[in-house]
């Protein structure tokens, strides 16, 4: 079976342009507002489409929802907020969800009513994720959690998050992880957010001291938390890749026109015969990934997971990201290395990774993070290695020996 777009794509791809022409803000300056798009874009039914329809999806087709992501990128739209909540925490409670929590906290997130964050990973389990120590005790009727989780994206609004903690020290690290939906907003957990590269504050550490969980918010049983996690990654890896290369095609574009208004040396910038020859690498780069990415579609569509193949996509883009925005540095020079005072007549926005618009700089700055988040490359290289090609595991430590 192949990639099949049918008349009724086509159709249903002009009705979300259509749609986006005439409800798309023009600029978002806060978070209530960015709730308001939210909400707004949920009750188009274009949120969480391919969720079941009793939880507040629409049930529909990985193609539809392509569609809807592509044509936001294709418009510039702003991102809603929740992505997190949306793009990964949901689509966890849909597979090992437990039908409580789904009819809980499924609608909530879907209308933004409640904020989620991610809690995995920490100072020493990055990399290496099940070697977390954040402890999960059992209680009886509840469980109390301490430990130290960093990286936490959207943790300073976050209502909400899906915690992997350790439940079992005696047994191999692997299976000793439980899953859990945690309360943010009680007493015991104490988020602080820290100054990145780009100025902003996204990411955050928490901290977590005698923290309530019930029961009832554990996800899947005791001790499968690893695996609940392998899902969120898969989502965390392999998700809107097609939207992603627009927003890439729509940034070329950007330099293209950068690069034809721009003078070095009295002359416009793509009058140099070794930019254009960086810059038709670039492209070609763009349409391997491309294809990369109707890839992913076509195994959605069929019904597949990608599986260890989400891997594939996330070093793929990622790596991609970092090396078209380091030439657009070097082709803009100091018209792309200011994040403010450019001058009017020279400002160049593009849709940054974090889905608003930025300068070049900003942009830039936030790719050097794609390498390492969602698993950085180097995880991704051994995921291929291992899993796809075959090839003997990477000697550690917790594999010689009988060490854990």
């Amino acid at each position: 079976m192949g990639l099949n777009y049918t008349a009724e794509d086509d159709a249903f791809r002009k009705q979300v342009r259509s749609w986006l022409e005439q409800n798309m803000p023009r600029q978002i300056r806060n978070l209530d507002e960015r709730k308001a798009w939210h909400r707004r874009l949920y009750e188009a039914g274009y949120l969480g489409m391919g969720w079941p329809k009793e939880y507040g999806g629409q049930g529909a087709r990985p193609m539809e929802q392509a569609i809807v992501a592509d044509e936001m990128a294709r418009a510039g739209a702003p991102a809603p907020t929740n992505s997190l909540g949306v793009g990964i925490v949901g689509p966890t409670i849909v597979v090992h969800g437990t039908d409580a929590q789904k009819r809980r906290y499924l609608r909530k997130i879907l209308t933004a009513e409640e904020m989620w964050c991610q809690l995995y990973s920490e100072p020493n389990a990055g990399r290496d994720l099940a070697a977390l120590r954040t402890a999960a005790e059992d209680r009886g009727d509840h469980f109390l959690v301490n430990g130290q989780k960093i990286w936490t994206s959207g943790g300073a609004v976050a209502d909400w998050g899906l915690l992997l903690a350790r439940t079992d020290p005696a047994v191999p690290k692997h299976k000793g992880i439980s899953c859990f939906l945690m309360n943010m907003r009680q007493p015991g957990v104490d988020v602080r957010p820290l100054k990145q590269i780009t100025g902003s504050s996204e990411f955050c550490e928490v901290f977590m001291t005698n923290a309530r969980v019930e029961k009832e918010n554990m996800i899947g049983r005791l001790g499968e938390g690893w695996g609940i996690a392998q899902t969120t990654l898969g989502y965390e890896r392999g998700g809107r890749a097609l939207a992603r290369i627009t927003t890439y095609a729509s940034q070329y574009r950007t330099l293209m026109d950068g690069a034809r208004r721009l003078k070095r040396n009295g002359r416009p910038i793509l009058d140099d015969a070794v930019t254009r020859q960086k810059l038709g690498r670039i492209w070609a780069d763009l349409e391997v990934e491309r294809y990369g990415a109707l890839r992913t579609l076509t195994m959605l569509e069929r019904g597949e997971h990608p599986g260890a193949g989400g891997s594939l996509t996330k070093l793929s883009y990622s790596e991609f990201e970092k090396r078209f925005l380091e030439l657009a540095e070097e082709i803009l020079g100091p018209y792309g290395q200011l994040t403010d005072g450019v001058p009017a007549e020279y400002r160049l926005e593009v849709d940054t990774a974090v889905g608003d618009h930025g300068t070049w700089a900003y942009a830039f700055l936030w790719s050097r993070a794609g390498t390492i988040y969602a698993g950085s490359s180097e995880i991704q290289k051994n995921v291929i290695g291992e899993r796809i090609l075959g090839l003997p595991k990477e000697s550690r430590a917790d594999r010689v020996g009988g060490i854990r």
